[in-house]
């Protein structure tokens, strides 16, 4: 049988216009097709991995060769690509699953807006850079993809296996805190640095992407700079629902897990 379509609260305010952007109903199917679970990865992550393809094979037709900063970008974003089609079982926990609606904000966001404001990197190097980075400079900025990913697998996959069997081996020995609603807090591990620990590292892997672009143009560091303001949006979201869901044991875990992003600095 096919269920009865539920209605996200953040679309149901009545305003039709707010609701139509926010959306309405929180999962729409056609028989078991969940088109959001659909569109928030696979459409809009392998497009933005195709058109990053292409502004390699554009350089190529263009310079008769592929730079290591395309090569930089190209593989940086691939492996991101990868891993959360890897991990997309770890989606179904999220807000956007959870709590929003599928309407034109994320619609637009997964079909439109993820892979052609994503590869803007790619573009921007098939279309003005064409000199190869030092030995040097490839180095860090590996560094820095190294660092920013190691801190977003670490943390997410962490919080995907505590939340899916937190008696796992790999998370049963980090401290927790408990609640009123029965459900425990971790904090220790990744999640003891920072209470959204994982967005410093999707916010780090940014600058990776970016930094291959050098310098000459603010242009392509729009990602880096917009996913910044997205971030603390989704924090401050997150923060929000997470004081009403948990009550004063919230304002506790607060307490115990000062940082909201940045450690010691936000």
């Amino acid at each position: 049988s096919i269920p009865s379509p539920s209605l996200a609260k953040p679309g149901s305010t009545g305003v039709w216009i707010y609701d139509f952007f926010m959306g309405h109903e929180l999962n729409p199917r056609i028989g078991n097709f969940d088109f959001k679970q659909f569109c928030e990865l696979r459409p809009g992550l392998i497009g933005w991995a195709v058109i990053n393809a292409s502004c390699a094979l554009a350089q190529y037709r263009n310079e008769n060769k592929v730079t290591n900063a395309m090569w930089l970008v190209n593989i940086f974003q691939f492996i991101y690509v990868v891993d959360a089609l890897w991990f997309e079982q770890a989606i179904l926990t999220t807000m956007d699953i959870t709590t929003d609606g599928f309407g034109f904000m994320l619609a637009f966001g997964d079909l439109a807006w993820v892979p052609f404001t994503y590869s803007l990197q790619a573009r921007y190097i098939a279309t003005f850079q064409t000199a190869d980075l030092s030995a040097l400079t490839v180095a860090w900025i590996i560094a820095v993809q190294i660092v920013g990913f190691s801190i977003f697998r670490g943390a997410n996959g962490q919080k995907n296996k505590f939340r899916t069997n937190p008696n796992d081996p790999a998370v049963a020995h980090l401290k927790t805190l408990p609640t009123k609603r029965g459900t425990k807090l971790l904090i220790s591990g990744w999640w003891g640095i920072a209470r959204h620990i994982n967005y410093f590292g999707d916010w780090v892997m940014a600058w990776a992407w970016c930094l291959p672009c050098g310098f000459e143009h603010v242009i392509p560091y729009f990602y880096a700079i917009y996913f910044a303001g997205l971030l603390v949006h989704r924090e401050m979201r997150d923060e929000h629902a997470c004081k009403i869901k948990y009550g004063k044991d919230w304002d506790t875990y607060c307490s115990i897990v000062r940082w909201r992003i940045v450690p010691f600095i936000y």
